[in-house]
């Protein structure tokens, strides 16, 4: 029964109907792809940007100090007993700030 209707409709009324559809992507354009977007630069930067000497956590909860950077790895150096273990960059989740004391 609806089919027919939508067959006579006019063209005015079929953007009307398409137009809440429209509104529906625009909403989740702005609310999850750009910020999805802007965190995968800031990632990406950050991870460019990794020295010696910075404290980092990687994505296994694994909280260290990078020692040495190589193009693809970094090598950790994890407290208590100062073991030293080698890393993806990609495994790094974030820079950890120093606490001001």
């Amino acid at each position: 029964m609806l089919f027919p209707l939508l067959l006579q409709s006019q063209p005015g009324n079929s953007i009307a109907l398409f137009a809440p559809y429209i509104l529906i992507a625009v909403v989740f354009y702005f609310l999850l792809f750009m910020p999805m977007q802007r965190q995968k630069k800031k990632t990406a930067e950050m991870l460019k940007n990794l020295k010696s000497g910075d404290v980092v956590s990687t994505s296994g909860g694994v909280v260290g100090t990078i020692v040495s950077v190589e193009p693809d790895t970094i090598v950790l150096r994890v407290k208590p007993d100062n073991v030293k273990l080698q890393f993806s960059r990609s495994a790094v989740n974030s820079l950890v700030l120093p606490e001001n004391k």
